[in-house]
């Protein structure tokens, strides 16, 4: 039993003080919002999600973005918006699949947070996001091999994160939660503080 889940059965609200952030990162469907928020609530942290925060200053959704203006005009809205919330007070943040592959992105994230890359394999992303029709790279005749040639080509860089996450299948949010803090906690034990 961890520290976290003993105070939780002891019933006390242990508060948590992040040193730096935790940046999630990885591909669509990987889970990032839903860890990513749960992780936020049990470490008492904001989350924020940098997909929402772009559409939120655009006023139109990625793939309005995308179809409008294009992938590479996105990407650099994209590290614009990263960049800010970087700034901001340490926190959980998830971000889009493919703002991982850039330079420059890699290089604020490393500078201010941890980056956990949640691997998934290609049968579990496929089954989370082929009734969605939000994503605009898996706008194809055959998005099923558009997803698995964007896995194939980003995993060696997702690898370079911080630390690699891995999915169990038939893990509740929760399970995988309690499962990621403790493989934080273990890889930067002084990442995580609790104060009651």
């Amino acid at each position: 039993m961890t520290p976290f889940s003993r105070a939780k059965k002891r019933g006390t609200d242990m508060r948590q003080r992040l040193g730096r952030h935790i940046v999630l990162v990885g591909m669509m469907g990987a889970g990032k919002t839903a860890l990513g928020s749960e992780l936020a609530r049990r470490l008492h942290v904001p989350f924020t999600d940098s997909d929402v925060e772009i559409e939120t200053a655009a006023a139109m959704s990625i793939s309005e973005i995308f179809a409008r203006d294009g992938e590479a005009f996105f990407r650099d809205r994209e590290a614009q918006v990263i960049a800010r919330i970087l700034r901001e007070s340490p926190r959980v943040i998830s971000t889009g699949g493919g703002a991982w592959m850039q330079d420059r992105n890699r290089a604020a994230i490393g500078a201010a947070g941890m980056s956990v890359w949640l691997s998934c394999d290609l049968d579990t992303l496929w089954h989370r996001v082929r009734q969605r029709s939000t994503r605009p790279l898996l706008q194809t005749a055959d998005p099923k091999g558009t997803l698995a040639r964007l896995l194939a080509e980003r995993n060696p860089t997702y690898a370079l994160a911080e630390l690699t996450f891995p999915a169990r299948p038939g893990d509740s949010v929760d399970a995988a939660t309690t499962r990621l803090l403790d493989a934080i906690r273990t890889a930067d034990p002084a990442l995580v503080t609790e104060t009651p």
